[in-house]
């Protein structure tokens, strides 16, 4: 649900940036502790994950840099410093720091019902904020100028949707790690931004498509003893994604081309159409047969546009003449009028 509102506000890498800068935190709270909770690192990825976002906001806004290099920055450097970190613990004389890495592509498997328990309890509370201050975040995503104007500290909100963001991204590292947790959180809003253009919608089916990319996958991973649960889970979002580009009714690729055939030959028809009453102008009667021949250099015309101008009752045939109906005369004439009136 959070990630609609990240690829609304065109900051899809953030979610990139955010996972990545996670990565040394949960390294320096084992470092801290020497035990592996998960409650813990997770703490630990959360505190690492906001800094990273207070840094890459303090960049756009007190330098020159636009938004990509400054989260192309801080997720290199993060993600260096934590790979560095990782390097460091794995060679420390400790059994425990076994199995860290686990954070860079998740394992799912490792979950017990205290993480599970964490997940929902967190959910629940990201849930109850979103519905609060749901006229709040839609006005600031759609207008902030006009936000400002009501009388909203826009920044307390921007940085309350952020936060919440960086909170759901820490959730998942467990369970498709660092590198995998950005696809997890943009591909399910992504796949739902095709099916509407409406917020409440998109954010609903976002949740529906998350859910169900962590159902499918975990259920095709665990039919196999060497399928890692996590990536399969981001390419089960993946086909949502892939369906819903080419599927969705309004912004699918394969509607778009069916609407571009259907208004291609609706040209060519009254293209077809207004040649013909460019024709019959000549005679008085507009029911004056003329060859078909006359129509063969005309480009654009087909046999089957003929066709349908005769079962649209605007033309009749006689062998191989033709004729305006009154219906296609007066609908050639309108399309006259209208093309004029656009010219205008």
């Amino acid at each position: 649900m959070l990630g609609s509102f990240a690829v609304l506000r065109k900051q899809s890498l953030l979610g990139d940036a955010i996972s990545h800068a996670a990565l040394p935190g949960i390294a320096i709270a084992f470092l801290i502790t020497g035990a592996k909770d998960s409650n813990t690192l997770l703490l630990g990825a959360l505190v690492s994950g906001l800094i990273g976002t207070f840094w890459i906001r303090g960049i756009i806004t007190k330098t020159h840099l636009k938004s990509d290099t400054a989260l192309g920055l801080i997720l290199s450097l993060f993600f260096g410093f934590g790979m560095l970190l990782l390097t460091f613990i794995q060679k420390l004389p400790n059994a425990n720091q076994a199995g860290l890495d686990k954070y860079l592509f998740g394992q799912a498997a490792t979950l017990v019902e205290s993480d599970v328990w964490m997940m929902a309890i967190v959910t629940g509370i990201c849930l109850i904020v979103m519905l609060t201050f749901w006229k709040e975040f839609k006005i600031l995503l759609f207008d902030a100028d006009y936000t400002k104007t009501l009388g909203f500290n826009t920044k307390t909100i921007d940085i309350l949707i952020t936060s919440f963001i960086v909170l759901a991204i820490v959730l998942g590292l467990q369970t498709v790690g660092v590198v995998l947790m950005s696809a997890m959180l943009l591909a399910p809003a992504a796949a739902a931004r095709q099916w509407t253009n409406s917020l409440a919608v998109m954010v609903f089916l976002a949740a529906i498509f998350g859910a169900f990319s962590g159902v499918f996958g975990t259920a095709i991973s665990a039919t196999q003893n060497n399928l890692s649960t996590g990536p399969v889970i981001v390419l089960v979002a993946g086909v949502f994604v892939v369906f819903s580009f080419i599927f969705s009714p309004s912004r699918g690729l394969l509607f778009k081309q069916i609407r571009f055939i259907k208004n291609r030959r609706d040209l060519q028809l009254h293209k077809t159409l207004a040649f013909m009453h460019h024709i019959a102008e000549t005679h008085e009667d507009i029911s004056h047969p003329h060859a078909i021949k006359l129509l063969n250099n005309f480009q654009g015309y087909t046999k089957s546009t003929l066709q349908k101008l005769v079962e649209k009752d605007y033309v009749k045939l006689q062998g191989n003449m033709w004729s305006l109906t009154k219906v296609g005369f007066d609908t050639a004439a309108n399309l006259y009028t209208k093309q004029s009136t656009e010219d205008e």
